[in-house]
């Protein structure tokens, strides 16, 4: 097939390959999909990556001691956590706030619609629950809900919210970004990583809709600012203990049945979270165990239920909160500021009547005194609840989400496009940007170590093996903390190598591998890190693990270089030096190869792209979750590099580009005009 007249010279080749396959494809299918990697051993790493990343419980010994090291775990996750790139202008200012009526609604109490602006182009609606008769500065507590889709709407929530303004409360009932009025698809929480591949925190999104809610109610003519609580159920809780622990101006905080630390998450699956509960490099600064600590010496009561039948079961998941909390306590002489409730009736996922109760008496006991008549039954009827319609709050028609906010934060990326104009100036583009990639994949130059694990040759009746098939042999490649299952195929006496890759797993590149054993190479086929067998079958846990990679400080994609550029060298090592080639098949193992090629000048001779992007904006055309490729949302990838740059740190090695997109050859073509400049350099693929 002709090439295309835009990129038909030279190294960089956009070309169709006609399907090579073995005479019994099958069986070439059937030999790389042989297992090598047991799935226990995969999720096993895993679980002791991140269990290890976590970081500790600070020491102290003195409550002035504590309180510093609280100080600068705040500064520390806000700065490098939460308000990364764009989003630390985005807390600037004070939200704007629209009121929009009243809800019917009473005895005692009244219901008014509000807005307000949690970032710029992102409006938040709420209900703020008011007593009938107010006066004076009372109480205010801020209600967020969990993955509920009814949103402010859910039952439990409306009932604690009408209670306390019947009992001359403040209370704000907010939606949660994700849920009710907000349940969009663009407002997927595993799309917040789009923002993260800008180079800005998506999980700024998240604290400012509470945070901006804190600043709404403390903008009340009758809030107490002493008097602040906070609660919520399963999200809510992570909401609150998130909040609580960075933003003192939470003076009494109740998370339900929604936080454990990361521990216990790396050996509860349950307990693994979306998105925004395992924010990037977050475990690596803080355990949820030490923000735990970090409320004191502010009222905390932690509430868990016995038999939950979600997550966050009490019997794990409340020893290594209060492991961490009650000493920070003590050291403060508040002991008494910190307590725990374990409900059992029902003691599933609830925040039903028990459970409210232990809420009312905190605040009871904190906020109104022992002797105050604020009462811990209930006298909500069912016919004042609302449907979700009666509590709806108008918002704008162009309202914000994760999608939009990525997209307009990709508009001007990467913020250097420029690429070297030829030879003379490669090496000196090349040298800073390849540490500054190194640096944002967190890749390393790590050494490979293989193990034989087996051997196979399909044998003829009359005993030829060179008329059946090639030499097969299993290896596990460890490099690093990681294992990488290998299956190698030789016919002959190949003089050159091949590394095969594929999305779909090492046996969905069967047609590769085939074609290339005819082209006289040894063909590797492996599955680096969170591919085929190197990820969970489940795919809950493939993407929530993935998550909790990063959180911990690694990135999967930076993994998955490593493993592929450290194979490389050791595939040079045993065989005399000879050329080895990356092939890669897919959008996800397209990136991280040229990643490792771009990393590991030395070690790979060149890369052939099977379906790969042009851009790493096709992530956000696609509008991709973590589910579909998780290592591509690698934080701040996109501020600083685009394909072609991340290509043009390859030159002059080639780059081939087979099946291109018309899209990625629009992409490329800054590429390959470079790859002109280079053409006495270029050696394209026969």
């Amino acid at each position: 097939m002709p090439r295309s007249p835009l990129l038909a010279s030279l190294g960089l080749l956009v070309v169709l390959f006609a399907n090579a396959r073995a005479d019994e494809p099958g069986d070439m299918q059937s030999l790389l999909a042989h297992p090598v990697l047991d799935q226990a051993a995969a999720i096993l790493q895993l679980r002791t990556y991140c269990d290890q990343g976590v970081a500790p419980v600070p020491a102290f010994e003195s409550a002035e001691q504590w309180r510093a090291e609280a100080q600068r775990l705040r500064d520390k996750v806000l700065d490098e956590v939460v308000f990364r790139g764009e989003a630390a202008k985005w807390r600037e200012g004070t939200p704007k706030i629209e009121w929009l009526g009243e809800i019917p609604c009473g005895p005692g109490y009244r219901i008014k619609r509000l807005r307000f602006e949690a970032l710029p182009g992102l409006w938040i609606p709420a209900l703020l629950y008011e007593p009938e008769h107010l006066s004076g500065k009372v109480p205010a507590v801020l209600n967020v809900n969990g993955h509920a889709p009814e949103g402010k709407a859910y039952n439990p929530k409306q009932v604690r919210c009408v209670h306390m303004a019947r009992n001359g409360m403040l209370a704000l009932n907010l939606e949660w970004v994700g849920m009710g009025q907000l349940h969009t698809r663009d407002f997927d929480h595993e799309r917040m990583p789009q923002i993260d591949l800008c180079g800005t925190s998506g999980l700024a999104v998240f604290y400012l809709n509470m945070s901006r809610a804190i600043d709404v109610l403390l903008s009340l003519e009758n809030t107490d600012p002493e008097r602040v609580a906070m609660t919520g159920l399963s999200g809510g809780a992570w909401q609150t203990i998130i909040l609580s622990s960075l933003d003192t101006r939470v003076k009494l905080s109740v998370p339900v049945a929604g936080y454990s630390s990361f521990h216990t998450r790396a050996w509860h699956d349950r307990d693994l979270g979306d998105s925004e509960q395992a924010p990037n490099d977050l475990a690596s600064i803080c355990d949820y165990a030490t923000m735990t600590a970090m409320v004191a010496p502010r009222p905390l009561l932690l509430v868990y239920n016995s038999i939950d039948n979600c997550c966050f079961q009490s019997g794990y998941a409340l020893p290594l909160l209060l492991d961490a909390g009650l000493p920070a306590y003590r050291v403060m002489n508040r002991s008494h500021a910190i307590r725990w409730h374990v409900n059992d009736v029902p003691g599933t996922h609830n925040y039903e009547r028990d459970n409210r109760k232990a809420l009312y008496r905190m605040l009871r006991d904190f906020f109104l005194g022992p002797d105050s008549k604020f009462s811990v039954v209930e006298d909500a009827a069912d016919n004042e609840i609302k449907t979700p319609e009666q509590l709806a709050v108008e918002l704008p028609a162009d309202n914000a989400s994760f999608h939009s906010l990525a997209v307009d934060l990709a508009k001007d990326l990467p913020r250097d496009k420029s690429l070297p104009a030829g030879a003379d100036d490669l090496a000196a583009w090349q040298a800073p940007r390849r540490e500054a990639l190194r640096k944002i994949v967190r890749a390393t130059d790590a050494v490979a170590e293989a193990e034989m694990v087996g051997k196979a040759q399909k044998v003829a009746a009359n005993g030829d093996a060179q008329k059946v098939g090639p030499a097969v042999t299993y290896w596990k490649i460890k490099v690093g903390h990681w294992t990488v299952p290998a299956v190698e195929l030789v016919a002959g006496e190949p003089e050159k190598t091949a590394i095969v890759v594929a999305d779909a797993g090492r046996a969905k590149a069967a047609d590769q591998a085939a074609r290339l054993l005819k082209e006289g190479y040894r063909v590797v086929a492996i599955d680096p890190l969170m591919i085929g067998e190197a990820r969970p079958e489940d795919g809950f846990l493939f993407y929530r693990f993935a998550l909790h990679v990063a959180s911990t400080g690694g990135r999967s994609l930076g993994f998955q270089a490593e493993q592929l550029a450290a194979t490389a060298a050791w595939l040079r090592e045993r065989t005399d030096n000879a050329p080895v080639n990356l092939v890669a098949v897919g959008p996800r193992t397209s990136t991280s190869a040229l990643v490792a090629a771009a990393l590991a000048p030395d070690a790979i001779a060149q890369v052939e792209l099977h379906d790969a992007f042009g851009s790493l904006k096709e992530v956000l055309d696609r509008n991709a979750t973590t589910g579909d490729m998780p290592e591509l949302f690698c934080f701040g990838l996109l501020e600083s590099f685009d394909v072609p740059q991340i290509a043009a740190l390859v030159a002059p090695r080639p780059v081939v580009f087979s099946a291109a997109s018309d899209r990625a050859k629009k992409d490329l073509a800054p590429l390959a005009d470079l790859y002109r400049a280079l053409e006495s350099d270029c050696k394209p693929l026969p």
